[in-house]
Parts: structure tokens; C-alpha cells; sequence
């Protein structure tokens, strides 16, 4: 059976006649531009080739518009998705491909049970589109490439840098692990049904990076707590919430003043200011205090 994506009316005929509904909690969009599609599919493929039999995960395929797209490059694709009803369509579509894989359930409970993969396209639901990709990155599963649609205002906070309005906590995971760059606006048009905002394509491409500190997350999360005090308070209160990390009977107070003073900081600035070498040498220097402390 063949469904045409690209038509709002095909989907909704679809939908009636095998007793599907869209779920608003599971954030359900269908993305009907075919061009939009395209530009998404082929970034994956940022340096034009995607291997042959290489496994893609993809979050929320929906009735796997995308999804064909993939196998018809020769790729494997590992779809999680949610829906029941979803799930019973793509088996009826795709069950048949030996390249497909459908994982049934909540991605966030059961995408840690899968092996890795070196790519990823997702229409990421909004509900779950940050707290997805910060369990991913927290957790060192950095794919060697992403492509991901979300909520504009999610994806001009991936994108920000320090000084910026939407730079946040967020904004620095990103880029603790991933160059990001924006692909394409897409508009509410273009989907069905008709989500309220706009959304945008994302890529991520992995920098390869060290791990960080064991610290360092949780860290640039407390700075950026309370936007409004400056970083000397919020560190002092991260520091007071970890003395069991540096195993330290010094005053909080004494033990940030030392970690500003060798990163050359007066404790005035505010988070926001910060670039992400800057978090990545504040928590350097408190590891490093944590070893000294357990060695000497």
C-alpha cells in the first residue's frame, strides 16, 4: 500500500479509515512539503554520501514518510515510536524491508537499551525534543551526525552563543558536543495538522570532543539556575550542595573564590556571559581541586 505524504486530505482519508487519531500529548505533526523533506534527508548526508547499510535512528516516524525515504537510500533504519496506532502502520508499510527495525514504547525509556548508531533524523515531538537530546548528549551517546525538526524557539536556543537572549544551559550541551547549524525555517503550513509556531531543521555534526568532567553538566545547569545572580552566588550554592565532591571541609565561600580567582574571574559576571570554554575550565579547575584534595 502507498500513501501520498505530501497531501494533508491523503493523511486524514488514511487516518479515518484505519481508525487512527492524532494525539496532542505525543506532539503528532506530519511534515507534507516534500521539499522540506528533501532539504532534512540530505543533510544527514551533509558530505553527500551516506554509507550504504548505514543504521539511522529515527525518532517519531510518524507513518513514515521520512522513513521510506531512508530505506529507499539503501540505509537501516531503527524507527521508535510511540503510537500504538502508528506502530501498526509502519509495520503494515515497512515490515517487509529487512533494513527496518520498529522499537515500540517511549524513546526516553528506550533508546538506552539500543546499540549505537553514527546518524539520526527525528521530527522530534515537542514535548520531549530538549530533555531527548540533553539525555542523549549527557549520557555520551553523540551520533556522528543529527538531523532534528523542532519548535523554533528550541532550536534558537541549540543555535545561540554566549550574550545572546537564547543562550542557556541548553545552548552550551549543545555545543559541548556538537557544531549546530540551522537548515531551514518550516512553517505551520507545512504540516498536518497545523502546529501553532513554527518550526526548524537542525544539524548537528559531532566535534569529537574529550570527555568533560564528571561535574561539568551539572555545573553549567547551576550557573545558569538563577539567571539574575551573578555566577559567584550560584557557584557558591552549587559548591555548598557538593562538598561531598571535594571532600573539603573549607567554607564554600573560600573554595569558589579560589576556583574564580584561577579562571580569572572577579565572580560579578552572570552565566549568560560565558563562552563553553569557559564552563569546561571552571569545572577542570574544581576536578583538579577534588584530586589534589584526595591526594595530598
Amino acid at each position: 500500500m502507498t500513501l501520498n505524504y505530501n497531501s494533508s486530505l491523503a493523511l486524514k482519508a488514511f487516518l479515518e479509515q484505519e481508525g487512527l487519531g492524532m494525539q496532542k500529548k505525543f506532539g503528532q505533526n506530519f511534515l507534507t512539503d516534500s521539499h522540506a523533506r528533501k532539504i532534512l534527508v540530505d543533510a544527514l548526508g551533509a558530505d553527500g554520501v551516506l554509507p550504504n547499510g548505514g543504521e539511522v535512528w529515527e525518532i517519531g516516524p510518524g507513518l513514515g514518510a521520512m522513513t521510506a525515504m531512508l530505506l529507499e537510500k539503501g540505509l537501516k533504519v531503527k524507527a521508535f515510536e510511540i503510537d500504538n496506532g502508528f506502530i501498526r502502520a509502519l509495520k503494515q508499510f515497512f515490515s517487509g524491508d529487512k533494513n527496518f527495525c520498529l522499537i515500540e514504547g517511549d524513546v526516553m525509556k528506550t533508546w538506552k537499551n539500543e546499540p549505537p548508531a553514527p546518524f539520526l533524523l527525528g521530527n522530534l515531538p515537542y514535548n520531549i525534543a530538549a530533555a531527548l537530546l540533553a539525555d542523549f548528549i549527557e549520557n555520551s551517546r553523540i551520533f556522528s551526525r543529527m538531523v532534528v525538526t523542532v519548535q523554533k524557539e528550541v532550536a534558537l536556543r541549540m543555535t545561540a552563543g554566549a550574550g545572546s537572549k537564547d543562550y542557556s544551559s541548553f545552548s552550551v550541551l549543545c555545543a559541548s558536543a556538537y557544531n549546530v547549524k540551522p537548515l531551514i525555517t518550516i512553517r505551520p503550513s507545512s504540516f498536518y495538522p497545523q502546529p501553532n509556531v513554527d518550526s526548524m531543521g537542525v544539524l548537528l555534526e559531532s566535534k569529537g570532543a574529550d570527555a568533560y568532567p564528571a561535574v561539568f553538566y551539572p555545573l553549567v545547569r547551576a550557573l545558569f539556575a538563577s539567571r539574575r545572580k551573578t555566577i559567584k552566588n550560584n557557584l557558591t550554592a552549587f559548591i555548598a550542595s557538593r562538598k561531598h565532591y571535594f571532600d573539603s571541609q573549607d567554607d564554600s565561600r573560600v573554595i569558589c573564590s579560589a576556583v574564580l580567582q584561577e579562571n580569572g574571574l572577579d565572580g560579578s559576571e552572570r552565566a549568560e556571559t560565558l563562552e563553553l570554554e569557559a564552563f569546561l575550565s571552571l569545572a577542570n579547575s574544581m576536578d583538579n581541586m577534588r584530586l589534589c584534595k584526595k591526594e595530598c
